[in-house]
């Protein structure tokens, strides 16, 4: 699909571009990302510009995966990478897709990573047909657990030797979101309270 770009209130959210491939390889050096996603570890420089020059391009091209690029709108910096992977089940009868992300850890604490996977599941409900949508994170990321709970996600349980890191199976914690879980938009006139962030961290994403 032709690209896309969102917007929040603190965020700007576009796919990659191959000129991000030293702020993505700067962030990627914090042990905590390659710890707890999939990315290379150790993570090189062409690594980064693989997935900022080719990976990520190539999955817009090909609807397999839509990673975005999120940046504060107010300097312009990089906070982090979100996207929206296992794309092969969007298609009816299944509706499916998995939410992945990252946050680099300057930019954590802030309800940036919280922000941001808001506005890729109202689009994934609203324009891309999405009927559930999936996270999944090794056991132990309470960090990344806590950021979905914020979104809305409700936790399912435990995945057994799901994942693989770091050539060893691991369990992976499993939690849905259908729209439905979504708080209702506000009736006209009305005032709604100012959301609160729990601190964001990282989860799984390549």
């Amino acid at each position: 699909m032709e690209p896309v770009i969102l917007t929040t209130e603190r965020l700007l959210l576009r796919p990659f571009e191959a000129s991000d491939a030293a702020t993505v390889y700067a962030a990627c050096q914090e042990p905590d990302i390659p710890r707890w996603t999939s990315i290379p570890s150790p993570y090189g420089f062409e690594d980064a510009e693989l997935f900022t020059g080719t990976t990520s391009p190539e999955g817009w091209h090909t609807d397999t995966s839509y990673s975005f690029a999120v940046l504060s709108r107010s300097d312009g910096c990089l906070v982090g990478s979100m996207g929206l992977i296992r794309l092969d089940r969007l298609h009816p009868p299944e509706r499916q897709a998995e939410l992945g992300y990252w946050t680099a850890k300057e930019h954590r604490g802030k309800g940036y990573t919280v922000e941001a996977a808001r506005a890729v599941v109202h689009w994934a409900f609203a324009d891309l047909g999405v009927e559930r949508m999936e996270w999944l994170a090794e056991a132990g990321n309470e960090g990344s657990q806590a950021v979905a709970r914020r979104v809305g996600f409700r936790m399912e349980g435990t995945l057994r030797a799901k994942l693989i890191h770091a050539g060893t199976r691991r369990d992976a914690w499993i939690g849905s979101l259908l729209p439905s879980d979504l708080p209702r938009e506000p009736e006209p006139g009305s005032t709604a309270a100012p959301a609160t962030d729990a601190t964001p961290y990282l989860p799984y994403q390549g």
